[in-house]
């Protein structure tokens, strides 16, 4: 399966780009656990093209991370074929845009799934991004603004008309946010109208390997892209994989795995970020690597107050010999 000459394997995993999360340290760790695309946090493409820190410092990639593509997200047209020519400068291997972020702040300037409720528009934006830019330009959405619209069969057309080459649908409205199940059912009509010829990767609720093989089988979709389940659990990029070939389950992650994670990603963090902030915004992973031991709240409370780098390694071998013999 490929996205342009970007070849991604039989039935690739993708890295969801999420706020707050898909930094480049949290992409190394699911890197090593077998994530075969991965995405950018959103950026603003306002920020990118008024040369604001924080967004042109999402834009930094790097050579293991590859293939990746940069999200960019923003309500303007000309703004966001300005900001297209500067990710497309940063050399990565395809430019995604967001229209299927949910989150007020975003939709109620008509970026995002703002968009989903002007087709005309998404339309005119997108064949302009597409022909700002020599890489292979995909699209993340969702099924419509809410029940009422969720005219996706017919956007999915559109899009590839203007010439996107993939599409990522998330199975639920702007609307619902992330509440409720995700309804694939919509994302399998897209995937197998006979129109379309560009990957169409599936999104929502996929938590575990024997789901995303049900959801292969069911839908036919060419991937899957895994986004809140990741969090804390970069396994489940090699767990899927490994039952879609075997039919087998792996066994989970054990508490050396979860402590080797934590602290690459802890390292990465500090890297990337510095000391002070690397070690402020890791905080909000702890927990999640640790989620299912008894008795861990001290732990957490030690590693979310202390202010010193070496202390957060201390107290990350003293959980791994703490939980040796703990039974996930």
């Amino acid at each position: 399966m490929k996205i342009g000459d970007i070849a991604l394997g039989d039935f690739p995993l993708l890295l969801a780009p999420m706020e707050d999360v898909s930094d480049p340290p949290f992409r190394f760790v699911c890197k090593q656990n077998g994530a075969d695309l991965m995405y950018t946090e959103f950026i603003s493409s306002e920020g990118l093209i008024r040369d604001a820190a924080k967004s042109v410092q999402k834009l930094d990639i790097f050579e293991y991370e590859r293939p990746i593509g940069i999200q960019i997200f923003g309500a303007e047209i000309d703004s966001m074929v300005e900001a297209t020519k500067i990710a497309t400068q940063v050399n990565p291997d395809l430019i995604d845009i967001n229209y299927g972020c949910p989150v007020k702040k975003v939709t109620c300037k008509g970026a995002g799934a703002g968009i989903l409720t002007n087709p005309v528009k998404m339309m005119a934006m997108t064949k302009a991004i597409v022909e700002a830019t020599h890489l292979p330009v995909t699209v993340k959405t969702r099924l419509g603004w809410d029940e009422s619209t969720k005219n996706i069969v017919d956007v999915a057309e559109r899009l590839q008309d203007v010439g996107i080459q993939a599409l990522s649908i998330h199975g639920r409205t702007r609307v619902q946010l992330y509440k409720g199940e995700a309804d694939w059912t919509l994302i399998g009509e897209v995937k197998n109208n006979p129109r379309m010829k560009i990957p169409i990767f599936g999104n929502g609720d996929i938590d575990s390997p024997q789901k995303a093989l049900e959801y292969k089988n069911r839908y036919g979709v060419d991937g899957i892209m895994i986004g809140r389940a990741s969090i804390g659990h970069p396994w489940i990029f090699r767990e899927i994989k490994h039952f879609v070939a075997t039919g087998e389950v792996l066994d989970g992650p054990t508490i050396e795995e979860r402590v080797e994670a934590c602290n690459t990603h802890f390292e990465k963090s500090i890297a990337w970020k510095g000391e002070r902030v690397g070690l402020v915004e890791m905080r909000r992973h702890y927990a999640n690597y640790f989620k299912g031991l008894t008795h861990f709240k001290d732990f957490r409370m030690k590693l979310v107050q202390t202010e010193s780098i070496s202390e957060v390694y201390q107290i990350l071998n003293s959980i791994a010999k703490e939980y040796q013999d703990f039974v996930f």
